[in-house]
């Protein structure tokens, strides 16, 4: 079977994978078939073989397609010109809105029965990410909104660690909090942990903009 990068023209994968990673969200992995996903396709099974093997393939397929456009992202906002804290606080949003959105389900469904797929899926964004976090910490020092001297391979890793967690966290479930607020004021923590004053004072201006809801 062909590699990611050679179906991405591909308007039929496209559409695929895209529609394959609704119905995940919608349904869960586990108790979709093939057969269930080319009906809700409106196209033969046949079809689907073209592109992808086996409904393992398939979701091996949609994971790396779905973390290929968040790279996309992340990459378009680093390419804004934003400052560091600016940059930060867009890369998070958009961090937040893909945590926010992915159906606890899946990852049960995946942990449980393609474990493989999960591990270098995980492993993989969570590289990525963590790599943009570092660059964004030294990028923040360069530019003197952050402060110097700091363990920049822990801090990025410290800031990784709670947005994976966080999620699970016993806090999430009392009806006071919103899973908005909560990643609003871990933000404005590591901010305030990682900015110098004159960082501090910028994210001071910068608070009012704080928009963690999408």
């Amino acid at each position: 079977m062909a590699n990611l990068e050679e179906l991405l023209n591909n308007q039929k994968f496209i559409k695929l994978v895209e529609t394959s990673r609704e119905l995940f969200m919608k349904y869960g992995i586990r108790s979709l078939s093939m057969d269930d996903i080319a009906v809700k396709m409106g196209v033969s099974k046949k079809t689907l073989y073209l592109f992808v093997s086996n409904k393992a393939d398939l979701i091996d397929m949609t994971l790396q397609y779905g973390c290929h456009k968040f790279e996309k992202w992340i990459d378009e906002i680093n390419d804004m010109g934003l400052n560091a804290i600016d940059e930060l606080l867009e890369i998070s949003k958009q961090i937040n809105d893909d945590i926010h959105h992915f159906n606890p389900s899946i990852t049960y469904d995946l942990q449980k029965y393609y474990p493989d797929l999960f591990k270098n899926h995980f492993e993989t964004k969570k590289e990525f990410i963590y790599n943009h976090i570092k660059e964004n910490i030294l990028k923040g020092v360069d530019q003197g909104l952050y402060r110097e001297g700091m363990d920049v391979d822990l801090v990025a890793g410290l800031y990784i660690q709670k947005m994976i967690s966080f999620r699970t966290d016993e806090i999430l479930h009392s009806e006071k909090l919103t899973f908005e607020k909560i990643f609003e004021v871990m933000f404005e923590n590591h901010i305030r942990g990682i900015a110098n004053p004159s960082g501090i004072q910028y994210f001071e201006k910068q608070k009012e903009h704080l928009n963690f809801k999408n």
